[in-house]
């Protein structure tokens, strides 16, 4: 079986373990096998991932706004806005080369997923919740992280930290 591979960003200490508790609170247990995680390609293989050397990193974290909550349907996610983070992300597609699967090949929109496949009615109680006051939040991104796909969990294979 030919590995596959995910690219996500690393965020601070701070922002992560907020928006991993609000995970752990909100995903349904069952299905909550990962952290938390800002996901810049989603399949990817191992030569792509190989490539990520050639590019170009920020010389330290880069800013990220956590947005706004965002109802998907089915759950819901923290949307995330950063030109940086998309010029990093442009950067890493053209290095990598090669053919990209669909989800990947679809116009980008970052988000952190907070709670997902549940019922619409709970989708929208929760998004009504958070968006309830909600006050954007500077963050950072501090690097990218390489994921190999384990047919539902994660397994951390590389870092490549932005300094």
């Amino acid at each position: 079986m030919t590995p596959t591979f995910l690219l996500t960003a690393e965020l601070d200490l701070t922002s992560f373990a907020w928006l991993d508790s609000l995970r752990r609170g909100h995903f349904p247990p069952e299905r909550n096998l990962l952290p938390a995680h800002l996901t810049l390609f989603h399949r990817l293989s191992s030569a792509q991932t190989a490539r990520l050397c050639k590019v170009r990193l920020p010389l330290g974290p880069i800013p990220i706004l956590l947005d706004t909550p965002l109802l998907l349907g089915f759950g819901v996610a923290i949307r995330v806005r950063s030109p940086e983070l998309e010029q990093v992300r442009s950067a890493a597609r053209l290095a990598m080369g090669g053919e990209f699967f669909s989800q990947d090949s679809q116009g980008w929109r970052p988000h952190v997923t907070i709670q997902n496949k549940v019922a619409a009615d709970d989708a929208r109680r929760l998004h009504r919740e958070l968006s309830t006051g909600f006050e954007p939040r500077a963050s950072a991104a501090t690097g990218l992280l390489v994921w190999e796909y384990l047919n539902g969990p994660w397994k951390l294979v590389d870092r490549l930290p932005f300094e």
